[in-house]
């Protein structure tokens, strides 16, 4: 079992608080993305787990052996990194076999694994060529490939995809899902990128100030966020949040009418751009700007003053200072306290 159990950690440097009793874990053959903005501390409770930082209380469990005071090579695990890390000096063969041949492995084993791993992520061809002779994507493969090699408990993978370009990248995304899943490796994956996270992890974790705030699967997140920190962050364009007033149990915005879960009281109503669709009746949206997305037009605008953001088709008949009139799905609105922002449960 390559079960990882974060318990309770802490870190801080100096004054500054990076992690307050985060637990999380992460099932065995589970792929688990660390997701947040820069300095909510993913990265630094991938680099504990690792073994390349100390915590300042609680432990790590990797197959059920309590890790956290081992060095990073007692741990097994393998970490691929932003930068490739592939040495420049050494063809792609000699790249994926290195951590085996530094282990000891005999040569048949770094023979047979180096074949074994090299046509997991298609790199027979390129094999004798050295790192100066590849693409990005074909370097950040030889990475993953030489970190697979060793037959890790444990990937730890930290924003491995960001130097790449766009297109790169979901080509990437694509490839390393697929061989991660047929690998069946547990794998620990930090991003800021909602999108990466989104497509790859079987799970999410959602950091905040050094703070897990929601982990739960894509889908869940992206629907029912537990906070409205997670419904801005996760999804682009991000949910839309509308500042109204609960009475008698309803909220009423144009002339629409929703039940809402408090009974009196400010409250936020939660809604996805692509959850509300133009009606001759309905809100009051004042249209202000229409962005051609190919697919679809995104149409920004105000609800009672509030800025909204609302998914359209794109051949829709409106100039901006238009006045159109929206239909919410009311089964897709969130709703959120309106102080704590934290989701009220129906």
């Amino acid at each position: 079992m390559a079960e990882i159990v974060i318990d309770r950690v802490q870190k801080s440097f100096g004054a500054t608080l990076a992690l307050a009793s985060v637990s999380l874990a992460v099932a065995d053959g589970e792929f688990v993305a660390l997701l947040g903005p820069s300095g909510c501390g993913k990265t630094t409770l991938l680099r504990i787990v690792a073994g390349l930082e100390t915590q300042d209380g609680g432990r790590v469990l990797i197959g059920g052996k309590d890790v956290s005071a081992l060095p990073p090579r007692a741990r097994g695990i393998a970490m691929v990194f932003q930068n490739y890390a592939v040495f420049p000096h050494m063809n792609v063969r000699a790249n994926i076999g290195f951590g085996l041949r530094m282990a000891g492995a005999e040569r048949a084993r770094i023979a047979r694994q180096v074949e074994r791993t090299a046509a997991l992520l298609h790199l027979e061809p390129l094999l004798e060529r050295y790192p100066a002779q590849l693409s990005g994507g074909q370097r950040q493969r030889v990475a993953v490939a030489r970190a697979l090699a060793v037959e890790p408990q444990v990937l730890l993978m930290d924003e491995p995809l960001s130097n790449l370009d766009a297109l790169l990248r979901l080509e990437m995304r694509a490839e390393l899902k697929a061989i991660l899943h047929e690998a069946g490796t547990t794998t620990l994956y930090v991003t800021h990128d909602q999108t990466e996270a989104m497509g790859l992890a079987d799970r999410i974790a959602i950091l905040q100030g050094g703070h897990i705030v929601q982990t739960d699967r894509p889908a869940i997140l992206y629907r029912r966020p537990a906070t409205r920190f997670v419904g801005g962050f996760i999804g682009s364009p991000p949910m839309n949040f509308l500042a109204t007033e609960a009475s008698g149990g309803h909220v009423g915005l144009g002339a629409l009418r929703f039940a809402c879960p408090r009974a009196n009281g400010p409250v936020l109503l939660g809604l996805r751009p692509e959850d509300a669709t133009i009606s001759e009746s309905g809100m009051g949206f004042e249209l202000a700007v229409i962005e051609p997305m190919g697919s679809h037009a995104l149409l920004t605008g105000r609800v009672d003053g509030q800025m909204m953001r609302v998914v359209a088709p794109p051949d829709l008949a409106a100039r901006p200072g238009d006045l159109l009139h929206l239909r919410p799905d009311p089964a897709r609105v969130v709703w959120m306290d309106a102080t704590t922002g934290e989701a009220i449960n129906a």
